[in-house]
This record gives structure tokens, C-alpha cells and sequence, in this order.
């Protein structure tokens, strides 16, 4: 898409009606909020259901194999992005991919509503995978197309965007977690089916007066014979895949194991395709490749931050449940409220951060430098839970402890994610804008891919050396990125 194409579209788009910013960013405001209540508020529970006993209303499957699932889950639902960004670029346009998506996400909660066991959670899995691969991505990207080329407030709007993200998905763990630990777990996931319901209706109602042609149009679409070959080689695939799950379950060759290990070589090999792709790319222009090429030390940072920051649905989940004292000044605590504590800050930090950056205008640190300040702050993030363990002998921690750890990593968080979005935007070739913002949400698949494999070494007798070792690494790859900032600031090509 052009310059001159996106400012059309902006132009499209009622410029003032919701904090000084266009009007369509309350319609995208409130479907992603809705959306991540139901996408957080199951994410709040899912482990937990995963690997409590059936006794307790769980499936009581391996906490290991708990663990590591729910990491391929969440590198899944990253990686789905890639589909999502394809389709939207070449077949039906971001804001039909939403729509669609927001469907699938909302049929799989009702899938996990209805009790199945592990079938259920396979079938359930599978639709959300595919429905947040359409809606995630896509929704950030008509963010971006509202603001015309140079628009101060790009940063600023997706401040507050994502500051949205995250009351949603503060809400969802205190409302469904509650439901789903004291209550009956199918309750929970049936509120966050409720939740997606929500956010599709806000869309549905709203979409045509305040997002213009935001999303309406399809910027590199496919041409009758590439239609053709896309939908044969659809095809042919779908065949194999089949016919190769047919013979290798029943023989015993492809397990749970084999297809967290083959996810976490896909979350490796896929974001190198892509770099290589849209590098090469004839549609990508010289100052384009350059940019393509400031973003992989981007990417790589991003992989480093989230896989320590997303190891909270996980790791520190399971140390809210396990390690924790849960009984405090006469409260009982649920861990799965702690899952509340990362949108909570962001929520009360996001505009403190927002205000920072505008009133700091061109004395801001650079995009390279806040990510490296998003990597140290992760970094000490671990380290900071490994003090308690090192401390109490192995005994139950004081919570204090484990919120102490979510607010350090969210200092990282405001300092890489909304800006990793914007930058995503500003950086991305024409012809790949909502692929480009699949390849920022690859990131964070790839991160949980490795987190597959990671999980399995936690125990809580080498808790030290886990959250020392990881936390340690982020610190080193930080100071690195700030030391590299100047050249990659430069690949950027007068991107601030």
C-alpha cells in the first residue's frame, strides 16, 4: 500500500472523539479489551485445570507436560498470527480477519465450557489458535492505519490501546479465575466465551462509523492464479497432514512430546523464513531492506523479554500455587490472581509511561535503547524470585515477593511492548504490513517454544540456578542491544 493510500484511509477515519485520538480507536479499544478478558480470564485457570486432579475437577495430566503444553499453546497462538497477517494482506482485509477470528476464539471457550476432558481441550485449543491468529495481529495493524504517516499520537495511541489490552485482561483473571478455582473450572471458560461475545458485538455495532476504510482494504491481494495455486497447495497439505496423523499416532510415532519438540524448531525456523522473504521480496524497497534488517536485533531482544515475561502463565504460576503462602492477614488468596498483577500495573504505569515519552519528545530514548532497558528490566525480574527461594530453604515465600518480580517485568514491558508496536508499524514494507506485524507476535511464539523445553528443568530445588541463569542472560543481551543501538538506529532510516 502507498503513502498516498494510507493517508486516505486515515483520512477516512474521524480524526478526534476518544482522548484526542481518531474515533475508531474506542471501536478497536473495546474489542481488544473484551477479546483478552476471555483469552486471559482461560489463560488464568487453563494450567491449573490442566494439572489439578480430576478429584478437584482438573484432568490430572503430568505438571510438566501441563507446563510445557501450555507453553506451545501460547507459542501456537503467536504463531497463528502468520495465517492471520496472510490472509489479511492477500484475501479479505484486516477488519473482516478480526470479525472472523473473534468466532473461532468464541466457539473454542465454549468447547472448553461443555466438560469433554482432553478431547475438548485439544478442539478448544485448536479454534483459539486459529481465532486470536486472525483477530490479534490484525486488530493492532488498523490501529496503525488510522493515524496518517508522521501523526505524533501513533505512540501515544497505542499506549492507550494497549492499555486496554490489559484492563480486559486484569479484569478476567479476578471474575474467571474465581469462578473456575472455586466454583467449577467449565464455569470460568464459559465466562470468557461470554467475554468474546461481548467484544464482537462492540465491533459489529460500531466498525462502520468510526473506523472509515480502516481494514477495508486488502493491500497486496492475490490474483486469480495465485488464488488457484494458494487454494491446490492448501489442499495437497491438508491431504498429507492427514494421512501422516493417520499412520503415525496409532503406531505410537507422533506423541504430545513429538509435537511440542517439532512446534519448538517451527517457533526457530519460521521468523528466519520470513526475515528472509520479505528481505528479498522485489516489492521490498532499499530503505525497506535496511529496516528489515534493524529489526531482527529487535526480534531477537523481543524472544529474550518475552520468554522470561510470559513465564508467568507458567513457571510463576505454578509458584503462586506451589511456594506461595496463599493465606494472608486472614485472606485466601487464588493463584490465579496473581495472573492480575502484570495488566494491573501496565494499567496504572501506561499512561505514566505514555506522558513520559510525549513530554520527552526528540530527547527520548531511542527504539533500540528501550528495548534494551525492556531486557534488563526482565532480566532482574527473575532474579529478584530467585532471592526468596535462596532464602527461605525451600520453605512457602511471602507473596510480596512474587509481585515484586510482575512490577519489575513490567517496567520492561512498557518499555518494549507498545513501542515494539508502533515500531513494527513504522518499520514494516508496504507490501507486508500485516504480515510484518505476525512476524513482531512470532517473537513471542518463538519465546514460548524455547519455554516448552525450558519448563521441564524447574524444580523447586534448582529454582536458584533456574531464575539465575535466565535472568542473567536478559541482563547481558541488554547491555549488548545498548550498545548497538547507534548502528541499528541508523538501519532504520529516520525511524524514531
Amino acid at each position: 500500500m502507498s503513502s498516498i493510500d494510507k493517508q486516505q484511509i486515515a483520512a477516512s477515519v474521524p480524526q478526534r472523539g476518544f482522548f484526542g485520538h481518531p474515533k475508531g480507536l474506542f471501536t478497536l479499544f473495546f474489542t481488544e479489551f473484551w477479546e483478552r478478558f476471555s483469552y486471559y480470564g482461560m489463560r488464568a485457570i487453563l494450567v491449573y485445570y490442566m494439572y489439578y486432579e480430576v478429584s478437584k475437577g482438573g484432568l490430572g495430566l503430568d505438571e510438566h507436560l501441563a507446563l510445557a503444553i501450555m507453553s506451545i499453546y501460547g507459542a501456537l497462538v503467536y504463531m497463528s498470527g502468520i495465517i492471520g497477517g496472510w490472509l489479511a494482506d492477500r484475501v479479505f482485509g484486516t477488519s473482516r480477519a478480526v470479525f472472523y477470528g473473534g468466532l473461532l476464539i468464541m466457539a473454542g471457550h465454549i468447547a472448553l465450557a461443555i466438560p469433554g476432558g482432553v478431547a475438548a481441550l485439544f478442539v478448544s485449543m485448536a479454534l483459539i489458535v486459529l481465532g486470536t491468529g486472525l483477530l490479534k495481529p490484525n486488530v493492532s495493524s488498523i490501529v496503525g492505519d488510522m493515524y496518517k504517516p508522521g501523526d505524533d499520537r501513533r505512540d501515544a495511541g497505542f499506549s492507550i490501546f494497549y492499555m486496554g489490552i490489559n484492563l480486559g485482561a486484569f479484569l478476567a483473571p479476578l471474575v474467571v479465575g474465581t469462578a473456575g478455582m472455586k466454583y467449577n473450572f467449565h464455569l470460568g471458560f464459559g465466562l470468557a466465551a461470554v467475554g468474546m461475545f461481548l467484544g464482537l458485538i462492540v465491533f459489529i455495532a460500531t466498525r462502520k462509523k468510526n473506523l472509515g476504510l480502516a481494514g477495508t482494504y486488502v493491500p497486496n491481494p492475490l490474483t486469480p492464479a495465485e488464488k488457484k495455486k494458494a487454494a491446490s497447495i492448501m489442499a495437497v497439505g491438508a491431504v498429507v497432514i492427514a494421512v501422516l496423523l493417520a499412520i503415525l499416532i496409532p503406531n505410537g510415532w507422533f506423541t504430545v512430546e513429538t509435537f511440542i519438540s517439532l512446534v519448538g524448531i517451527l517457533g526457530i525456523i519460521i521468523p528466519i523464513i520470513y526475515f528472509v522473504v520479505m528481505y528479498r521480496s522485489p516489492k521490498t524497497t532499499a530503505e525497506e531492506r535496511s529496516r528489515v534488517i534493524a529489526y531482527i536485533p529487535l526480534f531477537i531482544a523481543s524472544a529474550m523479554f518475552w520468554a522470561i515475561q510470559e513465564q508467568g502463565s507458567t513457571i510463576l504460576a505454578n509458584y503462586a500455587d506451589k511456594r506461595t503462602q496463599l493465606d494472608v492477614v486472614g485472606i485466601h488468596l487464588s493463584p490465579a490472581w496473581f495472573q492480575s498483577l502484570n495488566p494491573l500495573f501496565i494499567i496504572l504505569l501506561a499512561p505514566v509511561f505514555a506522558w513520559m515519552w510525549v513530554k520527552l519528545g526528540k530527547r527520548q530514548p531511542t527504539i533500540p535503547q528501550k528495548f534494551a532497558l525492556g531486557l534488563l528490566f526482565a532480566g532482574l525480574s527473575f532474579i529478584v524470585i530467585l532471592v526468596p527461594g535462596h532464602l527461605s530453604g525451600g520453605g512457602l515465600v511471602h507473596p510480596i515477593w512474587l509481585v515484586l518480580s510482575y512490577f519489575i517485568a513490567v517496567l520492561g514491558e512498557l518499555c518494549l511492548s507498545p513501542v515494539g508496536l508502533s515500531a513494527t508499524t513504522k518499520l514494516a514494507p508496504a507490501a507486508f504490513s500485516a504480515q510484518t506485524m505476525s512476524l513482531w507476535f512470532l517473537s513471542n511464539a518463538a519465546a514460548q517454544a524455547i519455554n516448552a523445553q525450558l519448563v521441564r528443568f524447574y524444580t523447586p530445588e534448582n529454582e536458584t540456578a533456574y531464575f539465575g541463569t535466565i535472568g542473567g542472560a536478559a541482563v547481558v543481551l541488554s547491555v549488548i542491544l545498548f550498545l548497538l543501538a547507534p548502528s541499528i538506529q541508523r538501519l532504520m532510516k529516520g525511524v524514531r
